[in-house]
């Protein structure tokens, strides 16, 4: 037997990757393999596909110069089984490799497939931990253990305190953990907003597109134009933009929308990070410098790290500790399927109509436009849980399921019941209208509450109460909205509950 079969996956573009400081460039091979079974798991956005292929090509390559040997299958290799556990047999039977060698995926379905390849292989399979994550399974499951809730503010804490990011000595800097508070101002279209760093296809992208144009063109969402890096040198080049012209006023309008505006201040990293082009402790350091060196206001620099070492932990940390179970959770039993116009984008509600239309065109969304537009409406109407999760999971190319699915299900459903948030992220017209200018122009008047003209989230925000109150009635962050439904004069409350039974039906049809 020769040395060890080293598989990397479409998710782990890291030179450090702990598979490959483990493996020897004189005996061992890298495997790399564009299969369908990843690709159309879920019917995954056409940008999506065409920067993991891209990327996964650009990275053979970088390992390539670096001395490694490589076997690549790409897509539409005649040879390609379709399956990850068919392309390490069909190598590690051709090369009569000693062991596969591979960093564990992010994935909980893919976990459950590498365990059991050593017996169809008859040699054994060594899954190794993903040490890019600064808080291991592990680690997340002795933070959980024995708490009563499990609450991202005081994980994300603790992580301050381990990497010593953004702290004064045993303090935090500026004397505060979270200045969310400050990071809620409306934006307005007379502001600079400066634009991500845009790539322009090489040869090998080029080809990319050409490949996932024929084979995947009845996936949803636009491929081109493609302007995604798909090199660390050029993600680095992104972020570095990032940095130094949107960061100072990320903080201030990171919960902004605007028509038209698709990225405002947002770094648009997040599948650069998620992919492994991008370290995401050394992306904090560099935002943290910037603070330090007086070039960005505290609250920037405290808001983006905390999605980092944060939230991205956290969510991962509660991904783990509950799948594969949490995987099912429908808290509020919702069972209306999911909409048509979250593949079209065809619908009057302007709000909608620009998440879904900017998610088709550049596989992208922010954070709020996710948690308060797309995900509150599907909440609101009762949509099925698993279905959102499935819609989000395609649809965005920084989403893969250890990332997607907590979000999805805990804080944008609540389907969790409550292990995630505190409390429903549930809001009405009103908030949209605060946030954004959508609806200055929208069918739907946001000052109406009832009604065929009224916005639809008005009375959807009353009716997912009133319906879901028994589940909801002791959650203390509610007591004062169920106290002002309380006392609504009941023909008032008559009207909400008729206006969303008219709304619903009519969507059901």
């Amino acid at each position: 037997m020769t040395g060890c079969l080293v598989l990397i996956l479409g998710d782990q573009l890291t030179p450090s990757l702990s598979s490959l400081t483990a493996a020897r460039k004189a005996s061992d091979r890298i495997l790399m393999a564009e299969v369908a079974a990843e690709a159309t798991y879920v019917r995954h956005h056409k940008k999506k596909i065409a920067f993991v292929f891209s990327a996964m090509r650009h990275f053979a390559e970088e390992l390539r110069g670096d001395g490694w040997t490589v076997d690549y299958v790409r897509y539409d290799d005649p040879d390609n089984t379709g399956s990850l556990g068919d392309e390490v047999a069909r190598f590690a039977r051709r090369h009569d490799a000693a062991r596969v060698v591979v960093t564990e995926p992010g994935e909980w379905r893919l976990l459950r497939e590498m365990e059991a390849w050593s017996e169809g292989l008859g040699r054994p399979v060594e899954i190794l931990p993903d040490t890019r994550f600064l808080a291991s399974r592990e680690d997340f499951a002795a933070w959980a253990e024995g708490r009563k809730q499990l609450r991202m503010e005081y994980f994300y804490r603790d992580m301050r305190r381990r990497t010593g990011l953004l702290m004064d000595g045993d303090q935090p800097a500026g004397g505060k953990w979270n200045y969310d508070a400050e990071n809620r101002k409306p934006a307005s279209s007379d502001l600079f907003m400066p634009q991500p760093l845009e790539t322009a296809p090489d040869r090998v992208t080029r080809g990319v597109l050409n490949l996932v144009a024929q084979d995947f063109g009845d996936h949803f969402g636009d491929l081109e134009p493609f302007w995604f890096a798909v090199t660390r040198e050029q993600a680095e080049a992104a972020f570095d933009r990032f940095v130094g012209e949107a960061l100072p006023r990320f903080g201030d309008f990171q919960d902004a929308m605007l028509r038209g505006e698709k990225f405002l201040y947002h770094s648009v990293v997040s599948l650069y990070i998620n992919a492994g082009l991008l370290d995401p402790l050394a992306v904090c350091r560099k935002v943290e410098q910037a603070y330090r060196d007086g070039d960005v206001p505290l609250n920037a620099a405290e808001g983006f790290i905390r999605q980092i070492i944060g939230w991205r932990e956290y969510v991962r940390g509660i991904y783990w500790l509950k799948m594969p179970g949490y995987a099912e959770s429908n808290f509020f039993g919702a069972d209306r399927p999911l909409p048509d116009f979250y593949w079209s984008g065809k619908t009057e509600m302007t709000c909608l109509a620009a998440a879904i239309g900017q998610t088709k065109e550049e596989a992208y969304a922010h954070h709020i436009q996710r948690l308060m537009i797309t995900g509150n409406f599907a909440m609101l109407a009762g949509v099925d849980p698993h279905e959102v999760h499935e819609w989000y999971l395609a649809v965005y190319a920084d989403a893969y399921e250890w990332v997607e699915m907590p979000n999805t299900l805990g804080m944008s459903q609540f389907a969790d019941g409550g292990l995630l948030g505190s409390k429903p992220y549930a809001a009405g017209g009103n908030y949209i209208s605060r946030m954004s200018d959508y609806c200055e122009e929208c069918r739907f008047d946001v000052k109406r509450k009832t009604g065929k003209d009224a916005c639809p989230f008005n009375y959807l925000y009353w009716d997912f109460l009133a319906r879901n109150r028994e589940k909801l009635d002791g959650n203390p962050r509610l007591g004062p909205v169920y106290r002002t439904w309380d006392r609504m004069a009941e023909d008032k409350q008559a009207a909400y509950r008729e206006s969303a039974a008219s709304f619903l039906a009519e969507l059901s049809s």
